[in-house]
């Protein structure tokens, strides 16, 4: 009997991803920081909050983010599990919509404003578009989500980070997919002086062979991706409706398995 394993693309088992609330004018030099050692990130807006105080301007969204995700954080930051649902849905869709026409795609992503949500605001993610959100509390692991809908980050980048980050690239167990997932607020650099920790990180963890670089939206849409596949019942064959390529491994040989592709194994 085959031994098959889902991959990353490539055939890698390593994703890094990054989540920054809030659309704080600091993340310019964050995102120029991920741009240099090609990091990908995922930055959570209040759209109602755009151009105010220390909040970037509407009008650099699209270009700022480029290469990025950029997704939902609640129009004006309100803290859920407070709000009536009709207000939670009018928070969540208003985001989108304005969002959405300053970077011209669907946003499908959320991260709880606060930190805040419960089994009813949850329930209601999949009927306004939201595909997936992050929670806060973390796992200083880099076990795959079990649930998108409480997301659970490795860490905040003050918890450990270069220690996580090492244990993360030195971490040999090709038969896991595992996923280092930082989480914050570009401020807290401003705030902490601390800006030369990311830069640190990011040099360190960057420009690795064996780890997929992603935003959180790829990595859900990529999981996705591999749950269709269907292969058959002796494991000599597998079909990939989507249109993306998947990736697997065949006793320790990596496949790639394209869009519409049947492949015998």
């Amino acid at each position: 009997m085959r031994t098959i394993y889902y991959c990353f693309p490539y055939g890698k088992h390593k994703v890094l991803t990054m989540s920054y609330d809030d659309g704080n004018v600091a993340d310019r030099r964050l995102v120029e920081i991920f741009n240099k050692y090609g990091i990908k990130g995922t930055f959570h807006l209040n759209a109602g909050l755009l151009d105010k105080g220390d909040r970037i301007s509407a009008g650099e969204v699209k270009s700022l983010y480029e290469g990025h995700e950029v997704a939902a954080h609640a129009y004006t930051h309100p803290t859920l599990e407070r709000c009536p649902s009709e207000q939670v849905v009018n928070q969540i869709m208003e985001d989108r919509k304005v969002l959405e026409s300053l970077v011209g795609y669907p946003v499908r992503g959320l991260s709880y404003p606060n930190g805040s949500h419960n089994r009813r605001i949850r329930d209601l993610l999949p009927c306004v578009g939201i595909e997936y959100s992050r929670v806060v509390e973390s796992t200083r692991g880099f076990a795959m989500p079990d649930d998108l809908y409480q997301w659970r980050p490795t860490c905040h980048h003050n918890q450990d980070l270069m220690s996580l980050a090492e244990t993360f690239v030195n971490q040999s167990k090709p038969a896991h997919l595992i996923m280092m997932y930082v989480w914050g607020h570009s401020f807290e650099f401003d705030r902490q002086g601390n800006w030369d920790l990311i830069e640190r990180f990011c040099e360190f963890v960057g420009g690795r062979s064996d780890i997929w670089y992603a935003t959180n939206i790829e990595i859900v849409d990529y999981l996705d991706t591999l749950k269709r596949l269907k292969f058959s019942a002796a494991g000599d064959m597998v079909y990939n409706p989507s249109a993306a390529t998947a990736w697997i491994s065949v006793d320790g040989s990596v496949v790639e398995v394209e869009g519409g592709s049947l492949v015998n194994l």
